[in-house]
């Protein structure tokens, strides 16, 4: 007899849902707490704290974009004051 196939199991959406957990309290106006539970009720998420982590965790890596976006900017800066210093592309192993 052939064996059932088993459910996929759900995947994490990032690491740190793995990582250790540490509980915390925040206030949150009723309001966003009314559209977190709504997102929860629709199968976005499987709880309140799986919510918040995620937008905790896609806050910081819009901060890290940010970051990464100023050096670029900053380095385009530096390379249009001295192009001489850039190294053409074809020359890079």
């Amino acid at each position: 007899m052939a064996a059932q196939p088993q459910p996929l199991k759900r995947r994490k959406r990032n690491c740190l849902h793995r990582m250790a957990t540490t509980q915390v309290q925040v206030r949150i106006p009723e309001e966003l707490v009314k559209e977190i539970d709504r997102w929860v009720s629709e199968g976005r998420f499987s709880s309140r704290s799986e919510a918040v982590k995620t937008i905790v965790t896609l806050y910081d890596e819009r901060e890290r974009t940010r970051r990464f976006y100023q050096m670029l900017v900053e380095r385009s800066d530096e390379a249009a004051k001295s192009p001489e210093s850039l190294v053409p592309l074809d020359d890079v192993p």
